[in-house]
């Protein structure tokens, strides 16, 4: 009975001491999500949505970290992957009770209320996205990137249609003419044409994981091979760049949607930058760049990384210049806007310093 009460005693000593440790490292954790999505100092009470703006812009003017935004509206994930659209006129509020941010309208858009305008929750439309809608980013930057084949993963060059011949012998076709073609069509019936270009290497393992495609122009189906040597037919729709014998065929895309909620990625990803596109060694802000981590990462469109430098090993000139490494340095934001396997792309947002292959791309902490 003695050892029974001397283990009661201590347990009931352990389990307050237990419970307020959880507790503590339970307020430390949301702690540090609650200063990473903290809003400014100077963060205003209301922002009136104007034509221009995007959704990335107008979270700038109330978030130290503009990706944040769905953490403070309290979206789930089926809203962070069919974005509610915010429209110019609305009104959103900074409601400083809950730490949340509001959408409203003016008086008279949906009802009247007391304040003057009438405060909403995020909602999904249904509706496709409106030409007045505001973008998550500045889509201009990014639109030749969303369709066009500008990059093809190692696995799938083997396995694209090409083209073999073009009519009457010529060697470049362009619109209206004819291109043969031979290669298995899936079904398909229109098609980008593209040239395989520079290789892409991871820059961890070295091992080329893509190409940079220059993309040629669009080609529709005339007619389907009738013998098992034959070809099929192809007819030029547009072209950009002269096609050529050797040049190969990918199925064009379906229309992307054109607003991105940006959010961290679901998964702690760690990846690294492998290219700059237009061929340059430094990106700077609003520029594109490709990174070694795609769909089998866990990114998806939205995902936002956090851009850091590696650490430089120094000598330590108070022990015998014995080597040491400094820590990572974070200096911006990149936002992935599409994404491949093994691949994707991300839109340069702010930086403080310049982007070079090989930096890191990591989730937010």
């Amino acid at each position: 009975m003695k050892k029974f009460s001397t283990i009661a005693l201590l347990l009931a000593i352990a389990f307050p001491a237990l419970h307020a440790s959880h507790a503590f490292a339970q307020e430390e954790k949301i702690s540090a999500k609650s200063n990473k999505c903290a809003f400014l100092p100077d963060a205003p009470d209301k922002h009136v949505v104007v034509k221009g703006d995007t959704l990335w812009g107008i979270s700038g003017k109330f978030l130290q970290n503009p990706w944040c935004w769905p953490e403070v509206w309290g979206m789930n994930k089926e809203e962070i992957r069919n974005p509610h659209w915010i429209y110019p006129n609305q009104i959103v509020y900074f409601d400083r009770t809950t730490g949340r941010l509001r959408l409203g309208s003016p008086v008279g858009a949906n009802g009247s209320g007391s304040s003057g305008t009438t405060r909403l929750s995020p909602q999904i439309r249904t509706q496709s996205l409106g030409t007045d809608a505001i973008p998550a980013i500045p889509s201009n930057v990014i639109e030749p990137f969303l369709s066009q084949p500008l990059i093809i993963e190692q696995d799938e060059m083997a396995n694209t249609p090409r083209i073999v011949a073009a009519q009457e012998g010529r060697v470049n076709m362009a619109k209206g003419d004819k291109a043969y073609v031979r290669g298995d069509l899936k079904g398909g019936t229109s098609f980008q044409v593209f040239r395989p270009g520079a290789p892409l290497k991871d820059p961890e393992t070295k091992k080329v994981i893509g190409f940079e495609a220059v993309f040629l122009g669009t080609v529709k189906l005339e007619r389907t091979a009738k013998t098992p040597d034959g070809v099929d037919t192809f007819m030029v729709v547009n072209s950009k760049e002269e096609m050529a014998v050797g040049d190969r065929l990918k199925p064009i895309p379906p229309t992307p949607i054109q607003n991105y909620m940006p959010h961290r990625p679901e998964q702690a990803t760690k990846a690294r930058v492998v290219s700059i596109y237009g061929g340059v060694s430094q990106a700077g802000q609003n520029q594109i760049v490709s990174i070694n981590r795609g769909s089998d990462a866990g990114l998806d469109i939205g995902s936002v990384l956090e851009l850091a430098r590696y650490g430089q090993i120094v000598a330590d000139r108070t022990d015998n210049k014995k080597p040491i490494r400094l820590p990572d340095e974070t200096y911006g934001t990149l936002f992935v806007f599409r994404v491949f396997k093994n691949i994707s792309y991300g839109l340069v947002m702010q930086v403080t310093d310049s982007v070079s292959v090989g930096d890191v791309a990591q989730s937010p902490e």
